[in-house]
């Protein structure tokens, strides 16, 4: 039976499903997951990211020091839904616990999204190494796995 349940008082957001909506073994394909994440003040903060489902968990990459990284290191609590390349959900929100894995599965998950988004990194790519020319510092990347409550 799936229920609906508020993610936190005042956000206005709605869960639907839990554990089994998400479905990760099995129906959670596609190729943009939007994670929502939390300021301090409560405010919600969507983001469409790329994933990867592995042994029951969405692994996402990202950069250490971007907004996402420093509000779930705050606020470990999440909901995530299938979206559109533009953020447009898709799919039912679903509650989960993020956390930062160790800097050594960055390196041995990298094949797994290199695999699903090759096309899409022939147009990255290129855009990812102009922005790096104007940063002063290189960005190091961390995987976020997020697991359903």
């Amino acid at each position: 039976m799936t229920t609906a349940t508020p993610i936190r008082a005042g956000s206005g957001v709605r869960v639907v499903g839990g554990a089994a909506g998400l479905a990760l073994g099995g129906d959670f394909h596609g190729k943009y997951l939007s994670i929502t994440t939390y300021k301090r003040d409560g405010t919600t903060v969507s983001t469409p990211v790329w994933f990867v489902a592995q042994h029951g968990r969405l692994l996402i990459e990202t950069e250490a020091g971007s907004g996402k990284v420093k509000r779930i290191k705050n606020d470990p609590h999440v909901a995530v839904a299938l979206c559109s390349a533009r953020g447009r959900e898709v799919g039912p929100r679903v509650n989960g616990r993020a956390t930062i894995l160790p800097q050594s599965e960055v390196s041995r998950l990298g094949p797994e999204f290199r695999r699903k988004y090759r096309r899409d990194l022939i147009f990255i790519k290129p855009i990812r190494a102009i922005q790096s020319i104007f940063r002063r510092e290189r960005p190091s990347p961390v995987l976020l796995a997020v697991i359903p409550d």
